[in-house]
C-alpha cells in the first residue's frame, strides 16, 4: 500500500517548496515594504490557484472514469507523457533559476504594486498555479501506477507538501538556512529517475490503449521467477517503476530518457562554474581535478543504479516464488500435505488421490467463505489453485461427486495483510430473490399485455400517431424485463427479434414483433398493413404471459443477468444497431438500466453480505449513467444515438462500460457453491 509513497513525497516536497518560496518572497517583500494591507490580495491569488489545481485533479479522475478500459489506458498514457514533459522542464528551469528566484519575484511584485490589486492577485495566482497544476498532473499520473493501492500515494504527496510548507515558513522566519541550488540539484536527480519510470508506465498504457505497437513484445520477463505481488517487487515498482514484465519500447523509453536527460542535466551543472572567473589560484586545480571524471560517468550511473538496486532487493529477498506445495484431494485424505503457507499470492498443486471427481475449496472454516476453488478435479489428475493468503484461518474442503463434503484440519497464517474471501451461496438462498423477481416480471407482463392491446386498438382505428406513442410505451416495458429473457425462450425472438440474419431483411416473414412494427410506423406503412403484425404481437405477448409462471427459471441466471442486460445495451442500443426508424434507442437503454436496477435491488441483501463496497461503487455508476441518459431526454422526445454529439456519446458509452466493469464481479460473488 505504501510502496508508491516516495515518488509522490518527492514531487510534493519539491513543487511545494518551489511554490512556497514564491509565496514567501511575495509576503516578505510586501511586509518589509510596509504594504501589509496588500497581503489579502496575495492570499486571494494563492487560494484561487489551489482551487484550480484541486479542480484539475478532480477533472482528470472524473474524465478517466467515464471512458472504456482501452480509452482509459490511452488517456492515462498521454497524460503520463505530458506530465514527464512538464516535470523535465521544471527540473531544468529550477536548476537554472534557483539562485535568482528572489530577485525576479521582487521585481514582479514591485511592478504589480504600481498596477493595483488585480495585478498582485494575478501575480500570486500565476506563480502558484503553475506549480499547482504540475503537481496535480504528476501526482495523478504517478498514482495510477499504484492501481488502487489506497491512501499511500496521496499521503506521500500530502506529506511532501506539508514539509515544504514548514521549510518555507522557516526560511521566511530566517530560522532555517538551505542551499537551494544544491537542494534542487539533488532532488532533480531523484525526479529524473521517477519521471523515467512514469514515462515507461505511460508507454505501457499507450500500448495497452493500442496507440503504440509492441504490447506483447517483452524485453524483460522475469514473472516466472519473481512474484509480482511480493513486497519487494511492489517496492521496486512503486519507487522505480521497474516491473516483472517490460516491453522493448518501455525499456528503450526508460533508458533513453535517463541517459539523455541526465547527460543534459549534468552538462548544465558543469558549464555553470566554468563561466565564472577563478577567485583563487586553487580554482584551476579544482577545475582540472573535476575534468578528470569522464562526462559519461553520472548518466551511466543513473541508468545503472535503478536496475542494480532492483536486482539487489530481489536477490536479498529470495527472488523466486516458493515451490507450489502438493495437497491431496479425496474423501479420506482431503488436505493431506497442507501446511501453513506464507502470506501473499500462493499456488497450491491439488492432486486427486480418490476414485471420484471432486470439487475443491480453500475456505475460512469459521464462516465457510471461499478463497479459491477448483471444479471437477478428475481422479488421478493434478491442477493448480492460485489464491491470495493473508492473516487468518484456512482449511481445505473436498466435495466428491455423490459424496459428503470433507474438511481438512485448520492452519493459521499470521504476519500478512487481509485476504478477501467470498461467502458461499446455495440455490436455496437465491430462492427469495428469484420469487421477488418473478413477481416483478409477472406484473410487467400484465402491464405489457394491456399496453399491447392499446397499440392494436390504435392501428385498428387508423391512428398512426397514437400508435407510435403506444408502441414506445409497450416496448420500453418489455425492455425493462431483461433478466428474464433466457426464460422467455422462443417468445423473445417473436416479440423482440431483429432482422439480422434473416434472408429477406425487414420484409422477411420471420421478422415480427416490436421492431417490425417500428419499421412500419416510421417508414410510411399504413395502419391496415401493420394491424396483422400487431395482432400477432398481441397473441405472442398473451402466450408468454400464460406460459411464464410454469417456465423454468434457474436461480443462477439472476447474478449472470446483472451485467448481461447492459452488455446487450452497449452492443445493440448504443450503436444504433436495433433502430428501425423511431430513434428511441436511448429510451430502450434507459429501460434496460431500470431493469438492471430492479434486479440489483432483489440481489442487494446477498451482495451486501459479501461486498458492500462494490454496491456503493455500482450505485454511483448507475446514478452517473442515469444522469447522462436524462440529459438526452426532453419530455417525450429522446435524442437518436446517431445525433448525439461526440463528447455526449463517448460519455454514455464510457459510463456504460464502467458500470459493466463494476458489475462483472457480481456473478462470482453470487456463484452457487457446494462448500456451504
Amino acid at each position: 500500500m505504501w510502496d508508491n509513497m516516495f515518488p509522490n513525497f518527492l514531487i510534493g516536497l519539491r513543487e511545494g517548496l518551489e511554490a512556497g518560496l514564491v509565496v514567501s518572497i511575495l509576503v516578505a517583500t510586501l511586509v518589509r515594504g510596509d504594504n501589509k494591507d496588500r497581503l489579502p490580495q496575495v492570499w486571494a491569488g494563492v487560494a484561487a490557484a489551489v482551487g484550480l489545481s484541486l479542480s484539475f485533479g478532480a477533472v482528470l479522475t472524473f474524465s478517466s472514469q467515464q471512458m472504456a478500459t482501452a480509452a482509459q489506458e490511452a488517456f492515462g498514457g498521454c497524460l503520463s507523457v505530458v506530465a514527464v514533459a512538464f516535470v523535465t522542464v521544471m527540473i531544468f528551469w529550477m536548476r537554472r533559476n534557483a539562485r535568482n528566484l528572489s530577485g525576479e519575484i521582487k521585481e514582479k511584485v514591485a511592478a504589480a504594486l504600481t498596477m493595483g490589486a488585480g495585478a498582485l492577485i494575478v501575480t500570486s495566482f500565476l506563480a502558484v498555479g503553475r506549480e499547482g497544476l504540475e503537481t496535480a498532473l504528476f501526482l495523478w499520473t504517478n498514482a495510477q501506477t499504484a492501481h488502487g493501492s489506497g491512501a499511500g500515494p496521496l499521503l506521500g504527496g500530502a506529506v511532501g507538501i506539508v514539509l515544504a510548507t514548514g521549510l518555507c515558513w522557516g526560511l521566511y522566519q530566517r530560522v532555517l538556512k538551505i542551499n537551494l541550488t544544491r537542494f534542487f540539484t539533488w532532488t532533480g536527480f531523484g525526479l529524473i529517475v521517477i519521471a523515467a519510470g512514469v514515462l515507461g508506465y505511460g508507454v505501457r498504457d499507450l500500448q495497452e490503449g493500442r496507440l503504440l505497437p509492441g504490447g506483447g513484445a517483452y524485453l524483460v520477463d522475469v514473472s516466472a521467477h519473481v512474484d509480482a505481488t511480493s513486497w519487494y517487487a511492489q517496492l521496486v515498482q512503486g519507487v522505480l517503476n521497474l516491473t516483472t514484465q517490460m516491453t522493448w519500447l518501455q525499456v528503450v523509453a526508460y533508458v533513453a530518457y535517463l541517459a539523455v536527460v541526465t547527460s543534459l542535466f549534468v552538462r548544465g551543472l558543469r558549464l555553470g562554474p566554468a563561466t565564472k572567473p577563478a577567485a583563487t589560484a586553487a580554482a584551476p586545480a579544482t577545475a582540472v581535478a573535476t575534468r578528470r571524471v569522464p562526462r559519461w560517468t553520472v548518466p551511466v550511473a543513473v541508468v545503472a543504479i535503478p536496475a542494480v538496486a532492483a536486482g539487489v532487493v530481489i536477490a536479498a529477498s529470495g527472488g523466486k516464488k516458493a515451490a507450489a506445495s502438493t495437497v491431496s484431494v479425496s474423501g479420506a485424505d482431503c488436505g493431506k500435505g497442507f501446511t501453513a503457507p506464507r502470506p501473499g499470492r500462493q499456488t497450491f498443486r491439488m492432486h486427486n488421490t480418490g476414485t471420484k471427481a471432486s470439487e475443491v475449496y480453500l475456505i475460512d472454516p469459521a464462516s465457510n467463505a471461499v478463497y479459491g476453488e477448483i471444479e471437477g478435479l478428475a481422479p488421478g489428475t493434478t491442477r493448480d489453485l492460485v489464491a491470495t493468503v493473508g492473516s487468518g484461518a484456512y482449511a481445505w474442503r473436498c466435495v466428491p461427486t455423490g459424496g459428503k463434503a470433507v474438511t481438512s484440519a485448520t492452519v493459521r497464517v499470521s504476519g500478512g495483510g487481509s485476504a478477501k474471501p467470498v461467502l458461499p451461496l446455495t440455490a436455496s438462498e437465491l430462492e427469495p430473490a428469484l420469487a421477488e423477481y418473478r413477481s416483478y416480471v409477472d406484473a410487467g407482463l400484465d402491464k405489457l399485455r394491456t399496453q399491447t392491446a392499446r397499440l392494436t386498438a390504435d392501428l385498428t382505428a387508423g391512428d398512426l400517431r397514437a400508435a407510435r406513442t403506444d408502441w414506445l410505451t409497450a416496448h420500453l416495458t418489455y425492455s425493462s424485463l431483461g433478466a428474464a429473457y433466457g426464460t422467455f425462450a422462443d417468445f423473445d425472438a417473436k416479440i423482440n427479434g431483429r432482422k439480422d440474419g434473416l434472408p429477406g431483411g425487414v420484409t422477411d416473414p420471420g421478422f415480427t414483433g416490436f421492431h417490425r412494427i417500428e419499421y412500419g410506423l416510421w417508414h410510411g406503412q399504413s395502419a391496415a398493413t401493420l394491424r396483422p403484425l400487431a395482432d400477432r404481437l398481441m397473441k405472442d405477448v398473451t402466450g408468454l404471459r400464460k406460459a411464464f409462471p410454469t417456465q423454468p427459471f434457474d436461480p443462477s441466471d439472476l447474478p449472470l443477468r446483472s451485467h448481461e442486460i447492459l452488455e446487450n445495451t452497449l452492443q445493440f442500443e448504443l450503436t444504433g444497431d436495433t433502430d428501425q426508424g423511431s430513434g428511441s434507442n436511448l429510451a430502450t437503454a434507459d429501460a434496460n438500466l431500470a431493469g438492471t436496477r430492479e434486479l440489483l435491488d432483489v440481489l442487494r441483501p446477498l451482495i451486501t453480505r459479501r461486498a458492500p463496497q462494490q454496491l456503493t461503487v455500482i450505485d454511483a455508476d448507475i446514478a452517473r449513467l442515469q444522469g447522462l441518459l436524462d440529459a438526452a431526454h426532453r419530455g417525450a422526445t429522446w435524442t437518436p444515438v446517431e445525433r448525439l454529439d461526440v463528447p455526449a456519446r463517448q460519455k454514455i458509452n464510457g459510463g456504460t462500460g464502467q458500470l459493466l466493469e463494476d458489475l462483472a464481479p457480481v456473478p462470482d460473488l453470487l456463484e452457487i457453491r457446494k462448500s456451504a
